[in-house]
């Protein structure tokens, strides 16, 4: 009989809902802490800590119960946070292999990776399962994982392992021999099973196991030989794998409402640095990061931070998120926090050995953040020339960076540059034959050798603004023989003439 190709991990968290909840809470992780479910006043324990299990709280508590416990922090399940912690597991878990197939019952989290043809990239299984422990404890999630080639072998070694055994490795045919010693309560059994083995004094798996195959079958018909082949780590099992795309998204429920930002952003930057790591696991950095606020009374808040270089700098997110929290404000308190990131692709730059060094990126973006702050949105960016003849015609765009490589731009003619004035300096010219003959500019009079034009525009005449102007390019001439070379307008509506600019 040739040897099985199957190998299968599976990630064991136990107390799922509660773990889920104390990620993004560390403070009060190494306090007892119970989440409870249900309708007041009907609610139960339906997850818990260990230092909650110290002492003495269990399941199926109500609510009265446990305020008679001192010292003991309650939860209410939140739904949105423990599918937030699944989906960062799965992310996590889909490193390693991309079959994954989700056998979740109860308050745990069971995330069975199919793991067959992947010791060329990453090693033997103790190795796997070691980084892939390693990567869920920088998610907040305590966990176990088990290997075995049989697929509910693996489950049920994952949920059969203590606290201090956090990995079990399996070789393939001594399936049998790990699972003996495990209780019959890692089955999932009906009540009339539970009872009809109690009855017969059995109590492991591999009690169960020792059974007779024909007279288990007479007794309890095809369930009891799909029970004994789940002993003998026989069953076999179709695999299912998931369908989820990458998401990168964090929710947590406060406690209670908030309404200062610094424990806003105090709550922020726990979410900051879990999507950071989730982005990072799969050599993606943000692009942008979206901040959802529930408030009180139905209403949602939503912001969206964009800089102007992907990064993973937590830092400067958290800055980011903090300048434009303070200059946009949400309106009343917060009850619930979200926050969804676009991945992008890191950016390198290679210097030269003796360039100058440049500023970073990220201080740009702050920069950029803080005049925002103080100017406003609409006064801050890249300014983006209008198709108008209008004078000074201009819109003010977002700053941001191309992404085409500098050969890939499209070349520029070289052409003089002309400097605009800001504002418009008021000049005397003399006209000759309707055309401009001599000016005087800064106290200096200058003869004109050349000029262009006039070219005339006019406009808006819907509106009830009026403009028309009429424009020249000079040459202009000293007396000590200095050259200027420039654009005057002309405003027919005022006939007044001003520099509009000068040519290097």
């Amino acid at each position: 009989m040739s040897p099985s190709t199957e190998l299968y991990a599976c990630l064991h968290a136990p107390e799922f809902p509660a773990q889920a909840l104390l990620r993004l809470r560390p403070s009060s992780s190494d306090r007892p802490c119970v989440v409870m479910e249900g309708e007041p006043p009907l609610q139960e324990v339906c997850s818990l800590n260990a230092k909650a299990r110290e002492l003495g709280l269990e399941r199926r508590m109500t609510q009265v119960e446990v305020d008679t416990f001192p010292s003991v922090t309650v939860f209410a399940r939140s739904l949105a946070e423990e599918a937030a912690a699944r989906g960062a597991l799965v992310e996590c878990a889909g490193c390693f292999s991309p079959r994954i197939e989700d056998q979740s019952t109860g308050a745990a989290l069971l995330l069975v990776i199919d793991i067959a043809g992947t010791g060329k990239l990453f090693g033997p299984p103790e190795l796997l399962a070691g980084n892939l422990l390693s990567r869920v404890r920088t998610l907040g999630i305590a966990a176990s994982i088990a290997v075995s080639s049989n697929f509910h072998a693996a489950v049920a070694l994952a949920k059969g392992l203590s606290v201090q055994d956090r990995i079990r490795i399996v070789p393939a045919g001594e399936e049998a021999a790990a699972l003996a010693p495990l209780s019959l309560n890692i089955l999932d059994l009906t009540p009339e099973q539970s009872e009809t083995f109690f009855l017969w004094g059995i109590g492991t798996l591999g009690m169960l196991a020792a059974l007779p195959e024909t007279e288990l079958i007479a007794r309890m018909g095809q369930a009891g030989k799909r029970l004994r082949q789940l002993a003998r780590g026989e069953l076999p099992h179709l695999f299912e794998p998931l369908e989820s795309a990458f998401t990168l998204e964090e929710r947590i429920d406060l406690d209670s409402p908030v309404e200062a930002l610094d424990a806003l952003l105090f709550v922020v930057n726990l979410m900051l640095e879990q999507l950071i790591l989730r982005a990072a696991a799969r050599v993606f950095v943000l692009a942008s990061v979206t901040v959802t606020l529930s408030l009180e009374g139905g209403a949602t808040y939503t912001r969206t931070i964009r800089p102007a270089l992907p990064s993973n700098n937590r830092q400067l997110w958290l800055k980011l998120l903090h300048l434009d929290l303070e200059a946009h404000p949400p309106q009343a308190a917060i009850l619930a926090v979200s926050l969804t990131a676009e991945p992008g692709s890191t950016s390198k730059v290679q210097f030269g050995l003796f360039s100058p060094q440049l500023p970073e990126p990220a201080r740009l973006d702050v920069t950029l953040a803080r005049i925002r702050a103080i100017v406003g949105e609409e006064h801050a960016g890249r300014a983006q020339l209008l198709d108008s003849h209008a004078p000074g015609a201009f819109r003010i765009e977002p700053f941001t960076v191309s992404a085409a490589r500098p050969s890939e731009l499209p070349s520029a003619p070289v052409r003089p540059a002309m400097r605009l004035l800001r504002p418009l300096e008021a000049v005397f010219v003399t006209l000759e034959n309707a055309r401009p003959a001599s000016l005087t500019f800064r106290q200096c009079r200058y003869a004109i050798e050349r000029a262009y034009g006039p070219w005339r525009s006019d406009g808006d005449w819907w509106s009830a603004t009026l403009w028309g102007c009429e424009q020249w390019d000079l040459v202009l001439r000293a007396h000590d023989g200095a050259t200027l070379c420039c654009c005057v307008v002309r405003d027919m509506l005022r006939n007044e003439w001003q520099m509009a600019a000068l040519y290097d």
